[in-house]
Parts: C-alpha cells; sequence; structure tokens
C-alpha cells in the first residue's frame, strides 16, 4: 500500500490565480458599461433605446440564422468592461452582386488595455462571409491601429479635410474664439463677423438655386425604394451602400425623431431625381451649432442637382439659427462643386476613411478610383 503524505496546514489567505482579461460577445446588459466607457474618453455614448435600435433593427440582423453580434468587449478581472467595439453588418452592391460588409462603431479602451484593441478589431473584421470592412471616423488615437491591419485610405476624396460655410456670422465666430481661449473673445467676434460677411459676400461663390424647386421630406417612402433600384442600375461598377427605404428608416430613424435629420429632394414629375440627407452635429463645448452634408445621390451620376439643395440647406441654416453648413472627405477634389464654392477649409487631425477587402478579387477591384462613391453615410459616420 502506498503511503499517504500529510500536507502542512495553511497559514495564510488562499489566492485566486489571476486569469488576466479576456474578450468575449457584447450582450444588451453589457450597455451602461459600455456607454460609460465610451463618455470617458469622449465617445458619442447612445442611450439604451438607441443602442439596441442601431443593433437590433439593422435589416441585416434577421437575415442571419441566430442574428450578428453586437459587438465585442473586453473584461477584465474584476468582470468590469475596460474595452468594446460595436459590430454593424452592412450591405452593398458591387458589378451586380451584394458585397457583405461590416464598420465598428465606438472602438474604445482603458489605457492599459488598448493593445488588445487589435484583437477586438480582429473578431470585428474576420467574421465569416464578410468581405470588405470600411471605417469613415478614424481618430489620431485610432489610425495607428488600422493602419497595422492592413487598412488602405479610400481613393477618392479629400478625408483629411472639411470645406464649410458660416451661416451665423456672430454665433460661429463666439464659438471660434472660445475654442482658441482668448480672454477679448467676446467683443473680437463683432469685427470678425462682419469681416467674414464682407468677404463672402464679394466673393459670391455661394451654390446656385436656379429655377430647380427643392422638396424637403419628413422620412422615406416607396419613391426611395424605385430611387435606389434605378441607382444599383446606372452604376453597376461602383461600390454603392444599400440606401434601400428601409435601410434609410433604420439609420436616421432617431435623427428624424429629433429633428436632427433634413432630406432634401429634387423630384422629376412624381419620382426622385436627386436627394440629399444633411444632419446635426452641434459641438456642445463650444456652442456652435453645425449641419453636415452626409449624403448626395443623383439619377445622372453629377452634381448639377446638388447646387440647389445646398442653396436651400443654407437658406434652413440661416433660417434655424445654425453656425455652419460642413461637408467632410467628398466633392473636395479640384474641380468638385463643393471644392470651388466652399468659402472656408479646416484641416482634420487625421484620414478618416479606411477600408480592407478580405476578397482578392473585389480589393482588386476598389484599387480603381471609379469603383469609389463614398460618403458619410458608408459605416459609421452617421450612426
Amino acid at each position: 500500500m502506498a503511503s499517504s503524505t500529510k500536507m502542512p496546514p495553511v497559514t495564510g489567505p488562499v489566492r485566486q490565480a489571476r486569469l488576466g482579461p479576456k474578450i468575449r460577445e457584447a450582450t444588451l446588459a453589457d450597455h451602461r458599461q459600455i456607454a460609460a466607457l465610451e463618455s470617458r474618453y469622449g465617445l458619442a455614448a447612445k442611450n439604451y433605446e438607441e443602442w439596441t435600435h442601431l443593433h437590433l433593427s439593422n435589416p441585416l440582423q434577421s437575415e442571419r440564422n441566430g442574428g450578428w453580434p453586437i459587438g465585442w468587449v473586453i473584461e477584465g478581472d474584476d468582470k468590469q468592461i475596460v474595452g468594446s467595439v460595436g459590430n454593424i453588418p452592412l450591405s452593398y452592391e458591387f458589378e451586380g452582386r451584394k458585397v457583405l460588409a461590416v464598420t465598428g462603431r465606438g472602438l474604445v479602451a482603458e489605457p492599459a488595455y488598448r493593445s488588445m484593441s487589435l484583437v477586438l478589431l480582429d473578431h470585428l473584421m474576420n467574421q465569416p462571409g464578410v468581405e470588405l470592412f470600411l471605417t469613415n471616423a478614424i481618430t489620431p488615437a485610432s489610425a495607428p491601429t488600422f493602419g497595422a491591419l492592413a487598412c488602405l485610405p479610400v481613393p477618392v476624396g479629400r478625408w483629411d479635410q472639411s470645406a464649410f460655410w458660416i451661416t451665423r456670422y456672430k454665433g460661429f465666430f463666439q464659438g471660434f474664439l472660445a475654442m482658441k481661449n482668448l480672454p477679448w473673445a467676446k467683443p473680437l467676434r463683432y469685427p470678425l463677423a462682419a469681416m467674414a460677411f464682407l468677404k463672402d459676400k464679394l466673393a459670391n461663390s455661394r451654390p446656385r438655386a436656379g429655377a430647380v424647386e427643392v422638396k424637403a421630406y419628413t422620412g422615406f417612402d416607396d419613391r426611395f425604394d424605385e430611387f435606389w433600384g434605378a441607382l444599383k442600375e446606372n452604376n453597376p461598377r461602383m461600390l454603392l451602400a444599400d440606401r434601400s427605404r428601409a435601410v434609410l428608416a433604420w439609420h436616421f430613424e432617431h435623427g428624424l425623431r429629433k429633428n436632427h435629420v433634413w432630406i432634401a429632394t429634387v423630384m422629376d414629375g412624381a419620382r426622385v431625381a436627386a436627394y440629399a440627407i444633411f444632419d446635426r452635429r452641434d459641438n456642445a463645448i463650444l456652442r456652435l451649432r453645425r449641419v453636415r452634408l452626409v449624403d448626395f445621390q443623383s439619377l445622372d451620376g453629377t452634381t448639377t442637382l446638388l447646387s440647389p439643395i445646398l442653396s436651400w440647406a443654407l437658406r434652413k441654416c440661416r433660417d434655424e439659427n445654425i453656425h455652419m453648413l460642413e461637408d467632410v472627405g467628398q466633392w473636395l477634389d479640384e474641380g468638385d462643386l463643393i471644392a470651388n464654392s466652399a468659402p472656408y477649409r479646416r484641416k482634420l487631425s487625421t484620414w478618416t476613411y479606411m477600408y480592407r477587402a478580405n476578397n482578392p478579387e473585389l480589393a482588386a477591384s476598389l484599387q480603381e478610383r471609379c469603383a469609389w462613391s463614398p460618403t458619410l453615410f458608408d459605416a459609421s459616420a452617421s450612426l
């Protein structure tokens, strides 16, 4: 019989082995911690209703057996969430077929865990069946991470710049000078506003309304499905995000409910010939009221009808006491309409729009400039 050995008595507290952080799929119960983490690092956190709508009402969610993960989180030893990224599948059209794409929203991590951001993005980009990853909300802090994962800048547009019009001069310069933290900011706004107004008046380069009537919509109806069908047919060699009525309604539902989204159309009889979508993106710290051009599409493929729509938007900004109308990235190449007509430019802190194609054939096609028509409707910038 084998002899037994007596273990010495335990004289101190028993220590459990540290397991280290782990990555798991996010759940709806994680919202409070994810929102707090996003807010802590300057991201725009959504409330629970908007957050669940974004993930659960996505038209692609019901098309996949078992649904899509809503994202992934990094969980520390104490079960606290120390990093996260949201998962948003998107449908695109290219060369007559559907392309399954994905984008992330709210990539964030506590400083001690930021090296694990690569693993979060790996989960996001390499989901089964996903051919394309897109992101147009890159920050200087996240740019090296996307570069390390072989993401490429989109070859069309100036996604490190924006162009804008001032529509309420005093309010704009009050916010601008507050950003500079100048003690004499308040009295200085008046002469600066007067000079800018005179400069813009003399330049006379604002978009022309012409004889075209621009109609405002408060939602999306069957005419947008008809428009989307024609847009696909007219541009088979261009990568286009799904702009069906169902997708547009999902994408902009909460913005429309808050009156933070404007829909402007030009009609050709009973059908839509062109439309643009604008959204409110105020800077609360500077008390700067701002509207952005999110998307513009036309059936003839030109920006001819963008000019009267921009003229309409500028009038609406002035009427509603909005300080500036801004366009980011697109239509800023030399000779483009907005490049020629917007009087002001600002440099962004990094190139904000990158992509990675997992399908080699798709990757080769997307090297061509003619395959692209990127806007802020793509990916997550306007979600």
